[in-house]
């Protein structure tokens, strides 16, 4: 019998039974005979067996020295969850950690029917696992009496303060009695979540283990640059490439979710979503899907995934950059657990290197930087995979025997070959066509602001001996439109199939830009524009002979169209307008130069300005 020294005896028989060997550091922690009744405040990373630690932690508070619990009344413990599929995966580790105990759990969460929860709560359960909405709503409503708690549990106490549940999880806590034990798990100790613990934990003891201090060991981390178009491109290879048997794709919003799922759908992915606008019927069945093998991949937003533990995840895709380390760290973690190896693939456009590296900083990560898979690599890998694929080492049916023969005898070995391939590759989307783009850091030297700080130019600005031919191009917008490169740059890139390094000097004009692009790009360009030749924005291109005039005005002044607020645009308009059912022109309006100062003269009076635009009365 494998020994787990300070662990209830039920509890070490069941995690025994379950194949346990070994403890992770989080979990070897809480059975310290120090925490056997003290609250604790714990740090420990996503993938780390928190569920398994508290769930051991709690075991002596609840059965006091006995092998099985007594006839369910009363909850007895609380375990409360940022989201509703984090919570329901609490509840079911907690089921077979407690299997032996006669422990009766019961979920309370938002989603599920409110009425079926209520009937669990009256017939009574030891543990109740749920998240913050909805235990609040059922300790309003008295379907939740908590009078008998001796344990609360907050698991990714961050998360839930993140969330906005703060209101929520003080009413519960408050609602407990004072004599409990409140243990708080959470990925990382900002100011907020111990003014948190300060406040509801007694002498709470700091757990910090070995594992916070090594974050995701198992976790291969890979930054990929692509040209910003091509991202979702590199996407599809990079899932080609690894074939992972599970892999989750990290959008940032809902939207994206959406509009990604359908792309990988359409190229014949098996894939899920997994965002907060789905229902939780909906949610449970992507995860199902999951699970049981009938999809492969997962797109979700952050929130979404918030928890979630999917057996043989391999590989995670950060389809748009997490807004900071933490949800890197958080995200990542989803892959990697329990020993497994897993890689994390972040989808770098050039225009957010810079960010990327901040995260990776921030997060003590050493990513390998690398360009995505491109199609070589990925039928490369595919033919490694059909030479090493099992059918070629397994005796063929007996029934089979005669067909083999046939088939060999009527088309020969190359041409069965041949057809193998064939239907091998038939069953795999095929690999997308990326741009080549430079992996090497950014090695430009910053310029000095005027506040006398530093920052990067928004455009590389390449030598012209280094550069080569260009060809210019005119854009319809200038300054009036307000067009500033920082905008500008993104759009010539994601319409015409360049990179930022395509690109050469910009100059602005009144009512149109001039351009360089290199001289090898500038047919692929305006092929990738298309025939109407016009970006986003309603932005017209047009291929300029030679060098622009750049000292020129961009069209001629008396074409110019007035502008609001101009003196000469008024004198154009004051003749023209007529009273109505008059024949002549009308009289001056108020706040016109000339008909102000005939007003003056017919009385007598002499005429002063007293600033520009305001006329006296």
């Amino acid at each position: 019998m494998t020994e787990f020294p300070g662990a209830v005896p039920a509890i070490a028989k069941a995690l025994e039974k379950r194949g346990y060997d070994t403890l992770t550091p989080v979990q070897t922690a809480m059975l310290d005979p120090a925490l056997a009744e003290a609250d604790a405040l714990v740090s420990a990373q996503t993938g780390s067996g928190k569920t398994v630690a508290f769930g051991m932690a709690i075991a002596p508070t609840l059965l006091q020295g006995s092998e099985r619990l007594e006839r369910a009344g009363k909850p007895m413990a609380l375990v409360i969850a940022p989201t509703r599929e984090l919570a329901l995966q609490v509840k079911r580790e907690l089921e077979w950690l407690y299997e032996l105990t006669g422990a009766v759990i019961a979920s309370c969460v938002g989603g599920m029917d409110i009425r079926s929860e209520r009937r669990a709560l009256e017939r009574g359960a030891h543990i109740i696992v749920g998240t913050p909405g909805r235990l609040s709503d059922h300790i309003r409503r008295n379907a939740l009496d908590m009078s008998e708690l001796k344990v609360a549990v907050l698991d990714e106490a961050d998360e839930m303060l993140d969330l906005g549940f703060r209101e929520d999880l003080e009413f519960i806590l408050d609602s407990a009695p004072k004599e409990r034990r409140t243990l708080m798990f959470s990925a990382t100790v900002p100011s907020a979540i111990a003014k948190l613990a300060k406040s509801y934990q007694r002498n709470a003891v700091r757990v910090a283990t070995q594992a916070e201090e090594k974050q995701h060991l198992d976790i291969e981390y890979r930054a990929l640059s692509v040209a910003p178009s091509d991202r979702e491109n590199a996407i599809i290879n990079v899932l080609r490439f690894y074939e992972a048997p599970n892999a989750i794709v990290f959008c940032s919003t809902r939207a994206a979710v959406n509009h990604l799922t359908a792309r990988l759908s359409n190229r014949n992915f098996s894939v899920v979503a997994l965002s907060g606008e789905l229902t939780q019927n909906e949610r449970t069945h992507a995860l199902q899907a999951m699970r049981d093998g009938r999809a492969r991949v997962c797109i979700a937003t952050d929130v979404a995934a918030r928890g979630i533990d999917l057996p043989g995840l391999e590989l995670v895709i950060h389809a748009d950059l997490p807004t900071n380390s933490d949800t890197l760290l958080h995200r990542s973690g989803r892959t990697g657990r329990a020993g497994r190896k897993g890689i994390s693939a972040l989808i770098v456009p050039l225009n957010a290197r810079r960010k990327a590296e901040r995260l990776l900083g921030g997060a003590g990560i050493a990513a390998t930087w690398a360009r995505p898979p491109s199609a070589e690599d990925v039928i490369q890998r595919d033919d490694e995979r059909l030479l090493a694929d099992p059918v070629f080492f397994e005796a063929p049916p007996e029934d089979a025997q005669e067909l083999v023969q046939r088939l060999v005898a009527t088309h020969g070995p190359e041409k069965l070959a041949a057809a193998f391939v064939s239907l091998f590759r038939s069953k795999h989307t095929p690999p997308e066509d990326l741009f080549e783009v430079n992996v090497q850091a950014d090695t430009r030297k910053p310029r000095e602001r005027a506040d006398g700080g530093q920052e990067f130019p928004d455009s590389p600005r390449v030598p012209r001996g280094e550069f080569g031919p260009v060809v210019w191009f005119s854009l319809s917008v200038g300054r009036k439109q307000n067009a500033e490169p920082r905008w500008l740059i993104p759009i010539l890139c994601r319409n015409g199939n360049i990179t930022k390094r395509d690109i050469g000097a910009i100059k602005m004009q009144a009512e149109q830009t001039f351009v360089e692009i290199s001289a090898e790009q500038a047919d692929a360009f305006m092929n990738a524009i298309g025939k109407d030749k016009v970006l986003d924005r309603g932005i017209r291109v047009t291929r300029v002979d030679g060098t622009p005039d750049l000292s020129a005005p961009s069209r001629p002044a008396a074409s110019r169209p007035p502008r609001d607020g101009d003196k000469d645009s008024w004198k154009a308009k004051a003749p023209a307008r007529k009273r109505e059912g008059s024949d002549g022109p009308a009289p001056a309006a108020k706040g016109n130069r000339t008909g102000d100062q005939d007003r003056f003269a017919k009385k007598g009076k002499p005429y002063t300005a007293k600033k520009k635009n305001t006329w006296p009365d």
